[in-house]
This record gives structure tokens, C-alpha cells and sequence, in this order.
């Protein structure tokens, strides 16, 4: 996957994709990072592809300019986590860890996104597990291994052969949420589709999964414009 660059004040990036099954251009923004993708069918140049942004390029640049900022992690700042704001102060430890006054870190600015993200990776895969023990009880199945992604186009997913995958960024969603993606991956070890059949095993096994969805569909986004690096 390549990009194209749109001249302008700012420049803006759009990733060029080329798919077989397409049979026009077509322009789409991630409602989670607020990426720009132009997927391309095989034989169409790239040149074209450039002159269809210029066509669009007002309706692009609204677009991006409704999304909200990436947020840097940084010391002094804050991040969602568990659905509140968490300071991040600078202290006399090793590593990052939760105090009354927020989340603590080594006073090394270029290190903090790194360290942050490992607290939330560690606090995530306890609450991921935990959650995925509970409703795999529920539900009489059990799963294979689990693992933790930092995914941009879903928060998680169950393999043929029962692994679950989560995003690691949902210990920064309220609880709530995180414990509904959990029994929507283990409602697949049942139902591997979508079906009445799958809905009626989540509402079974987490009945308040609309408003959670809601939340996710709302704020998702939010979520992935925290920025680590």
C-alpha cells in the first residue's frame, strides 16, 4: 500500500489501495485514526487516481478537519483509562504504576509513550482474560489462546479454531464496554456469523450489549487518536 500527497496547506496523506474487486475509485476516512484510504481498481493510474482527490479535495479536507487530534501521551498530560480521565505525573519509579494522584512514570519524556502503553497492554490483557474466562464459563465453550493487538479496524476476534484477539486499547473504554467485546468474541465460539442466533447468545450472555455498542461506534475513534510513539 502506498500513499498519494494532496499539495495544500496542510498536505494531506492519503493511502492508495488497489483492489481487485473494485470496479471505480472510491474515497473513505476511518472513523477510528481519521485515515484517508483511495482504493484504486488494478489498471487505473495513478494520476487518475490524483485528479479524483483534487476533485474532492474540499469534501476531504471538511472531513479531517471534524476529527478530532491526535493526542500525544506525555508527561502532565492525561489518557482515557477504564472510561476516566488518568493523569500522567512524573515520579520516582521504575516503571509506570497506578497512585491516588494518577498514573505514575519515570521523569523520561521520550520513554513515556512506551511506558504507557505496557501499563495498559498488562492492565488489559488481566481484564481481557478475566472477562473471556467468565463468559467462556457461561457459555460452556472454551477458547484457545488469546492475544492482544493494536487492531484499527476492530476491537476483536475469534479464529475458526476458537483463538480470541482483542485491542488492548479497549482497557481505556469504560469497563462495561470492554466486558461486551469480550462476550462478543466468546459468543463466536457458539456462532461463527452474525445471525439472530449469534445476537440472541450475546444478549444472553451480556444483555446491555446495545448501549456498549453505541459507545463504541461514539467514541471509539477517541480511543485510537491516543498516541504512543
Amino acid at each position: 500500500m502506498g500513499c498519494l500527497i494532496l499539495d495544500g496547506n496542510p498536505p494531506v496523506e492519503v493511502l492508495l489501495r488497489r483492489s481487485a474487486r473494485a470496479r471505480r475509485l472510491s474515497l473513505r476516512i476511518s472513523r477510528l485514526d481519521g485515515r484517508a484510504t483511495l482504493t484504486l481498481p488494478p489498471r487505473v493510474p495513478e494520476r487518475e487516481g490524483m485528479a479524483f482527490l483534487r476533485d474532492r479535495e474540499t469534501w476531504l479536507r471538511k472531513h479531517l478537519a471534524d476529527i478530532a487530534p491526535e493526542t500525544p501521551v506525555r508527561i502532565g498530560g492525561s489518557l482515557p483509562f477504564r472510561g476516566e480521565s488518568l493523569a500522567i505525573v512524573a515520579g520516582d519509579v521504575k516503571r509506570a504504576r497506578l497512585a491516588p494522584q494518577g498514573l505514575i512514570v519515570p521523569a523520561d519524556p521520550e520513554k513515556v509513550g512506551t511506558r504507557v502503553a505496557a501499563f495498559l497492554k498488562l492492565q488489559a490483557r488481566d481484564a481481557l482474560a478475566a472477562a473471556s474466562d467468565r463468559y467462556a464459563a457461561a457459555l460452556g465453550k472454551p477458547y484457545g489462546r488469546m492475544s492482544l493487538r493494536d487492531t484499527r479496524t476492530r476491537w476483536g476476534s475469534c479464529s475458526s479454531v476458537g483463538d480470541l484477539m482483542y485491542s488492548w486499547r479497549l482497557v481505556m473504554a469504560p469497563p462495561q464496554v470492554l466486558d461486551y467485546v469480550a462476550a462478543h468474541e466468546v459468543a463466536h465460539l457458539q456462532h461463527m456469523d452474525h445471525s439472530p442466533r449469534f445476537w440472541a447468545t450475546v444478549e444472553r450472555l451480556f444483555p446491555d450489549h446495545k448501549a456498549c455498542r453505541a459507545w463504541l461506534k461514539d467514541h471509539g475513534g477517541s480511543l485510537h487518536r491516543v498516541r504512543f510513539d
